[in-house]
């Protein structure tokens, strides 16, 4: 007498979950906001994640050769995709930022670039309690 085994479907796999999409645009809140030539306060913007085209194409750029400082004013104005309605962000929109709102986006493009992320870890000064933040804006109380 023979036996015959039936043929047993391998247990299912369980499926990786799907990744998150990858986040390649960041919006943010200056900390003053750009004024545009008619005096309108410009805080909320998007700014993209950059590429190596991003990085090198100003490093060919006179400006920047005559003075490597500018090469920040440079970078942002290729990366950020709007200040408030403005959508032509070009160097001279860059140039007329705020010093405190420049130094903002400086770090918003090395944390995106660098990290993947906006978040930064914080502590309470008052009890040392440890949490983190988004510093790339929004209003108190939003998550």
């Amino acid at each position: 007498m023979r036996r015959v085994m039936a043929a047993v479907p391998p247990a299912p796999v369980d499926a990786a979950p799907e990744p998150a999409p990858m986040r390649t645009e960041f919006n943010f809140e200056l900390p003053r906001g750009y004024v545009d030539d008619a005096g309108v306060v410009h805080r909320t913007g998007v700014m993209r994640l950059a590429t190596a085209r991003d990085e090198l194409v100003p490093l060919r750029d006179d400006r920047v050769r005559e003075n490597a400082a500018y090469l920040t004013v440079v970078l942002l104005a290729r990366v950020i995709v709007r200040i408030g309605t403005v959508t032509d962000v070009h160097a001279g929109v860059v140039e007329n930022l705020f010093a405190s709102d420049l130094a903002f986006l400086q770090d918003m493009y090395r944390r995106i670039n660098s990290e993947g992320h906006t978040r930064a870890a914080v502590a309470c000064p008052e009890c040392g309690h440890g949490f983190s933040v988004d510093v790339a804006g929004g209003r108190l109380g939003e998550s």
